[in-house]
């Protein structure tokens, strides 16, 4: 089984390999920068901050813009741990100056410039140009994402990246910024996925400019209009979010299209590079380097789809809607990337989706099948690589068609331990399906409390966000006595109880709780990001009756339909 929770914290406590900035620095080692090409039409120096096409290269070197003033909110301790670094580095000047946008803190081993990249764009295995500002789909990349580092740190290679560091040849035109509200979701969601055990980019700083401000459009207070009704002024704030790489579907795409148009006479070069490289950086621990560049491409096609389908399972376990899983937000390392217009389900409803521009293609539940438009999108980018073996091709060709088994036969894994059954049974997981939409039940308080095996109705009735009919009431019994008497089969009902709470959250990420946090943070009052950063990452733990009362019940009537909490444009 793939859909375990992993444990997202050790209780061994070891000091600290990383003390000082200048240790840091010693980390140093770009294996993308050494490895792959630059923009041949890029700066030296890195500034290289206005909209234009990039028509080669696998990255353009660019330099952050830093926010002024800039001030501490949150670090992760959980991957400050694991990186060995110490936690006074967080207020270290010169740290904080990196973290916050100026790379001139910079000294060898570690370079003074950034990068950013580009990637193409497709919608459900639908190729797009439009939001290319020059209709090319040589403008769309990084546009207000910028890596500054990349290092390692106890023997495990980690990309650092700027979010809001500023604009990149990819702006579009825009600012480069995030806003505090988008960057504190950001910073606390990737602390609760990793928490969840559901794969995932980091959170490692979280710093605020208490001078400069940026305009979004938002919602007003209380309001119910669909689209943002108006214009807002946050403060702006970095969040940067760390990874193994930061490689894309889109990143492989746009250099398929780039090799299959003949757009420069290196394009297939181009292609194969960042392929190799995506290897290195991602499977290399699981792909054997003797095998030849052909049958690593078929094991590494088989692996992603493996990671693929694992992390869409693991998303609709927590209650987690992508909102918009465009190839260009699907790290090719199989994990989580890009928290724009994410969400969780709280109402439970297999159409959920929190974002205003998502429609239902991207939905809770319609997720599997955007994950295989995007593999589809992947099997086409590395076929050209091997188009002259053709067993090879049969090969990558029968992964791409295995996808949509695989992927049922891991959400059938899935509602087994939801379910804590030991094998998967269509008929009663179907059947509470439409018991849990007929009484509207919230999905992470439901199976939480059937996670205690009740014997009665009554304990699951406290997720129920509507009363029951007489008749409901007898469906939901007739469906609680089955199920119970197929945990009672299998004898141990306490184990069963304690492997169901692994895999279902007592706690859940929630908008309407969230919105206060980045509310106190633009006063800088920092107090309820802390809390929330504690609870979320401790999300399968029993914790103290105030937080209980506070953070696990039901939503209040008056936040359904609310603009910026019940959904939302993406919040940049």
């Amino acid at each position: 089984m793939t859909i375990d929770p992993i444990p997202a914290t050790s209780n061994t406590f070891e000091p600290p390999t990383t003390e000082t900035f200048d240790e840091f620095i010693e980390r140093a080692d770009y294996s993308l920068m050494d490895s792959l090409q630059a923009d041949p039409q890029s700066r030296d120096d890195g500034h290289d901050h206005y909209p234009r096409q990039v028509f080669s290269g696998h990255y353009v070197p660019v330099t952050p813009t830093a926010i002024p003033a800039p001030e501490y909110i949150a670090h992760s301790k959980t991957l400050f741990n694991e990186m060995g670094l110490s936690h006074d580095l967080v207020l270290d000047e010169q740290f904080r100056r990196l973290f916050s946008g100026d790379i001139s803190v910079a000294r060898n081993p570690m370079r003074p410039i950034g990068w950013a990249t580009g990637y193409a764009l497709s919608i459900y295995g639908t190729e797009y140009i439009q939001q290319c500002p020059f209709g090319t789909g040589n403008g769309y990349g990084d546009g207000r994402a910028i890596s500054v580092f990349e290092g390692l740190f106890k023997g495990r290679r980690w990309e650092m990246q700027l979010k809001g560091g500023g604009p990149t040849p990819y702006c579009r035109g825009a600012d480069g910024r995030a806003v505090l509200r988008s960057s504190v979701r950001e910073f606390l969601v990737q602390e609760y996925m990793q928490a969840l055990g559901v794969p995932t980019s980091r959170s490692l700083t979280l710093y605020v400019s208490r001078t400069e401000a940026v305009s979004r459009p938002w919602y007003s207070k209380n309001s119910r209009s669909i689209n943002p009704d108006i214009l807002m002024n946050d403060h702006a704030a970095i969040t940067t979010r760390v990874a193994p790489s930061f490689l894309r579907v889109g990143q492989l795409e746009l250099f398929a299209r780039r090799a299959r148009s003949n757009a420069h006479q290196g394009a297939l070069h181009e292609l194969e590079m960042i392929v190799r490289h995506l290897i290195e950086r991602n499977y290399r621990q699981v792909i054997d380097p003797n095998l030849s560049f052909t049958d690593q491409l078929v094991e590494l096609a088989h692996l992603f789809r493996k990671r693929l389908i694992s992390l869409v399972a693991n998303w609709i376990r927590v209650g987690y809607c992508q909102g918009n899983f465009n190839s260009d937000n699907c790290a090719a390392g199989g994990f989580t990337l890009d928290y724009g217009p994410f969400g969780f389900c709280e109402l439970f409803d297999p159409r959920f989706q929190p974002w205003t521009g998502g429609g239902e293609h991207f939905s809770f539940f319609n997720q599997p099948v955007a994950a295989e438009a995007n593999y589809q999108m992947f099997w086409a980018a590395i076929r050209p690589l091997i188009t002259d073996r053709a067993e090879a091709l049969a090969r990558l060709d029968q992964i791409r068609d295995g996808f949509a088994v695989a992927m049922s036969q891991e959400i059938e894994n899935m509602w087994t331990k939801k379910l804590g059954l030991r094998n998967y049974d269509a008929t009663m997981v179907n059947e509470l399906l439409q018991l849990m939409i007929l009484s509207k039940v919230d999905y992470t308080i439901f199976f939480r409390k059937l996670s205690h095996i009740p014997e009665q109705l009554t304990a699951l009735k406290e997720s129920f966000y509507l009363p029951n009919s007489e008749q409901a009431d007898a469906q939901w019994n007739s469906w609680l006595q089955r199920w119970r008497n197929r945990i009672k089969s299998y004898g141990e009902i306490k184990v069963t109880s304690t492997e169901m709470k692994r895999v279902n959250p007592k706690y859940t990420w929630r908008e309407w709780l969230v919105e206060p946090a980045y509310k106190k943070a633009a006063q800088g009052d920092y107090s309820l990001v802390k809390e929330l950063q504690a609870i979320l990452s401790n999300p399968y733990d029993k914790q103290t009756s105030t937080i209980e009362k506070r953070y696990d019940r039901l939503k209040p009537e008056k936040f359904f339909n609310v603009g910026g909490i019940s959904h939302y444009s993406c919040s940049s």
